[in-house]
C-alpha cells in the first residue's frame, strides 16, 4: 500500500505490480497513457517543454526536470498520489498534468468529504488555468481543466452546473484537447458524458439547441474511446454511464454488461485498479 500524507488517503490496494522503477516506466509507457496522450518526459521532451514555457523555475534544466517528472508519474501509477502531486506541483504549470491528474484522481476516489472534493476540484481548475496560460499547445493543459470542470459540476449537480456556464466551458475545453490530440481517449469519453448529461438534465431538443448536444456524438465519442482504449476499465465505465443517461431502465442490462467487462480487466496502474473497484461496486 501507499503511505498515507496528512488529509491525503492511502491508496487501499497492493501497490507492488504497479511499480514502474528505473526503465520499467519508458517501456509501460505506451499503455499507461494510452487514455491520455501525455508524451514520455525524456530529456528532448523536457528540453522543448522548458522553451515553451515563458517563466520555468529558475535553475531548471533539462536533465533535471525530466527526472523529476518521471518521479512523479512512477508515484502516481503506483498510487502515491500526494508524492506525485507534491513533485507536479514543484514544478508549477511543467508539472501541471501530472499534479492535477493526481490531485483529481485521488479527489474521485479517496476522499469522502464533499466539501473538501469539490475544493481540491477547484485547487485543479486554478492549476489548469496556469498551465493553459503557460502551454496553451499542449493539449493536456486543457484536458485537465476540463476534467476538474467536469467533476466539480458532478459534484454542485450538473443542473447547477448548466445554469452556470462550466458545461459549455467543460465542452470547449475537451474540443481544444482533440484539436491537439484527436486520439486523445480521455477526452472522447468526457465529450461522450458531456453531451449524454446534458441530454439526460434538458432533454434533446433544449440540449442540442442550446448546447449542441446530440445522443448521436455521445455514442460516437464512446465508440472512438472503446476503439482506441479497449482495455481500460475507465472506457466500459463511461460506456456504461453513458447508456443509463440516455436510456434510463432501457440501458441498464448493457451498461450492466459494461461494468462487469470493466470489472474483469487487468489494471496496468493504481488509478486503473480504482477505476475498475469503483465498477465492480455497481455490479454487487
Amino acid at each position: 500500500m501507499a503511505a498515507k500524507s496528512a488529509n491525503w488517503a492511502a491508496f487501499p490496494h497492493a501497490s507492488k505490480s504497479y511499480d514502474y522503477a528505473g526503465d520499467k516506466l519508458k517501456s509501460a509507457w505506451a499503455s499507461l497513457h494510452a487514455g491520455d496522450c501525455e508524451p514520455f518526459p525524456d530529456a528532448k521532451r523536457a528540453t522543448a517543454l522548458l522553451k515553451a514555457t515563458p517563466k520555468p523555475p529558475k535553475g531548471m534544466d533539462a536533465a533535471k526536470l525530466s527526472e523529476t517528472l518521471q518521479e512523479a508519474w512512477r508515484a502516481f501509477h503506483r498510487g502515491d498520489f500526494h508524492d506525485a502531486f507534491v513533485l507536479g506541483d514543484a514544478l508549477g504549470p511543467l508539472g501541471a498534468s501530472v499534479a492535477i491528474k493526481a490531485l483529481g484522481i485521488h479527489a474521485t476516489y479517496l476522499v469522502d468529504d464533499a466539501a473538501e472534493k469539490l475544493k481540491r476540484f477547484e485547487q485543479a481548475i486554478e492549476m489548469a488555468d496556469k498551465a493553459i496560460a503557460a502551454l496553451p499547445e499542449e493539449a493536456n493543459s486543457h484536458y485537465r481543466k476540463a476534467f476538474a470542470l467536469g467533476r466539480y459540476s458532478q459534484g454542485i449537480s450538473v443542473a447547477k452546473a448548466l445554469t452556470m456556464g462550466l458545461a459549455t466551458k467543460v465542452r470547449d475545453a475537451l474540443q481544444v484537447t482533440l484539436e491537439h490530440a484527436p486520439k486523445h481517449a480521455e477526452a472522447h469519453l468526457a465529450l461522450a458524458v458531456f453531451h449524454a448529461e446534458v441530454i439526460n438534465k434538458v432533454g434533446a431538443m433544449l440540449g442540442g439547441l442550446t448546447y449542441g448536444a446530440k445522443a448521436a456524438e455521445a455514442e460516437s465519442h464512446i465508440k472512438t474511446a472503446l476503439k482506441l482504449t479497449p482495455n481500460s476499465p475507465i472506457a466500459h465505465v463511461e460506456h456504461a454511464n453513458v447508456l443509463m443517461l440516455l436510456k434510463g431502465a432501457k440501458g441498464e442490462d448493457a451498461a450492466a454488461d459494461e461494468f462487469e467487462k470493466a470489472s474483469k480487466l487487468k489494471p496496468v496502474d493504481a488509478m486503473e485498479r480504482l477505476d475498475q473497484e469503483h465498477a465492480r461496486a455497481q455490479i454487487e
